[in-house]
């Protein structure tokens, strides 16, 4: 295994356990009141994004973490829509 490889593996566990504790704790709590929709949708829009590129270039390390932290923005994002619009009303 080559250093790109490990970085990319020691790359891929930090970024999913970035992003599980805030969507754990969305789960849990509902509370979605000190979120930003927009800054959800971007990070999801661009997990996406490297998730493709991972396919691409069969990249696992990059596929399997982008279709992880993109999977938790949209479990946030539909929640803080579900909140925002719904709930509130």
């Amino acid at each position: 295994m080559d250093i790109a490889n490990i970085i990319g593996y020691i790359a891929s566990v930090a970024m999913v356990l970035g992003y599980m504790p805030q969507a754990l704790h969305t789960m849990r709590t509902r509370n979605t009141d000190g979120i930003a929709m927009s800054t959800f949708l971007l990070m999801g829009l661009g997990s996406l994004g490297f998730a493709i590129q991972g396919m691409l270039i069969n990249n696992w390390p990059l596929i399997i973490t982008n279709v992880l932290t993109t999977t938790s923005s949209v479990i946030i994002s539909t929640i803080k829509v579900y909140n925002d619009y719904f709930k509130k009303k």
